[in-house]
């Protein structure tokens, strides 16, 4: 029995769908909103330090427990500003990463079981240096140490308030958005709500309800072996009795894309940033569907059958134009 996964179950069920306990657990909420606001004003009245570092830093996070799309957007930010000339970096909690020692650079080489897995896919597709630690202060100097950034780019990081930002970016998920509205640990939410209209960007994971926010489609085409590499359509898998496992924010998400493409595959969900092993998956032939976030931390006992899809987001244009100029706005200002 694997207590790790009851509970995220138990949580979910009781944070998106069970309107009752969290009306009773609502009392604590208010309290941890309370103290998370009041925490927010120490460091603004500077009770509490913040440290201002010498290039432009951009928050990407989000008011939930949980993935919301974060890494996909970051990942578009990254290639987007290189495009643009920019020089960007990337910091990242590191969060599931065993490693004893933090801060630490991660490349595309990099464990996955050591420095976490998302900072790992950030190193193999955003083309720029990536640093991982619990200290986000440390690890961005440590990202300016060696390398020559001109902006940093946080993976998270919204409530870490030590670290001065530029440019603060929330990323909610347009199916769960903010489940039953109430903060942890009655509800998903970090901050209240209303967190959002001190923000500089919202992007909604879907389909958005406010004409202020920015729309983000995460889309995937192709599936790619785990063992030979191969790419194949997505459509390859529709005739085929297949698996499909997800250990991310929000698992139906990954499983509605595939229903989407006509795939019915047999559904299995794990907690976020779950560590992996071989007993987790079927031992038979079918093909088993993971995604990218997934697949890093299944390379080592990877078989034949097992295929990975990645991922990619799509902005409206009008996100890029307003980032570009707050970015230049707080650049020069």
């Amino acid at each position: 029995m694997n207590f790790k996964k009851i509970t995220a179950s138990v949580l979910d069920f009781i944070w998106y769908k069970d309107d009752l306990f969290g009306l009773i657990m609502m009392p604590l909420g208010f309290i941890y909103r309370d103290i998370a606001r009041f925490r927010r004003f120490l460091y603004r009245v500077g009770v509490l330090k913040t440290h201002k570092l010498k290039v432009p830093v951009v928050i990407v996070g989000n008011l939930t427990v949980g993935g919301t799309g974060k890494t996909p957007l970051i990942i578009w930010m990254a290639q987007w500003l290189q495009q643009n000339g920019h020089r960007p970096g990337i910091i990242s909690r590191g969060y599931g990463g065993q490693s004893e020692s933090w801060p630490q650079i991660v490349d595309v080489n990099s464990d996955a079981h050591l420095v976490g897995d998302e900072p790992v896919l950030l190193a193999r597709h955003s083309g720029c240096p990536v640093a991982v630690g619990p200290d986000r202060v440390a690890t961005a100097r440590l990202l300016l140490d060696n390398s020559a950034c001109t902006v940093i780019l946080s993976d998270d990081g919204l409530q870490h308030y030590a670290l001065a930002r530029s440019i603060e970016i929330v990323v909610i998920d347009g199916e769960r958005r903010f489940g039953n509205g109430y903060c942890l640990p009655a509800g998903p939410l970090r901050e209240s709500p209303d967190r959002l209209s001190e923000v500089d960007l919202v992007v909604v994971n879907g389909v958005k309800s406010d004409e202020t926010h920015f729309d983000m489609r995460v889309a995937g085409d192709d599936a790619v072996n785990l063992v030979s590499g191969a790419k194949v359509p997505l459509t390859d898998f529709t005739s085929a009795s297949c698996y499909a496992v997800a250990g991310i924010g929000n698992p139906a998400r990954f499983f509605d894309m595939l229903t989407n493409k006509g795939i019915t595959p047999i559904t299995r969900k794990f907690p976020d940033h779950y560590q992996y092993s071989a007993k987790d998956f079927p031992n038979d032939e079918k093909p088993l569907l993971m995604t990218e976030k997934d697949a890093v931390k299944c390379q080592a006992f990877a078989k034949d059958n097992y295929w990975y899809v990645p991922v990619t987001a799509n902005l409206e244009p009008d996100f890029a134009k307003r980032f570009l100029h707050l970015l230049g706005e707080k650049h020069h200002g």
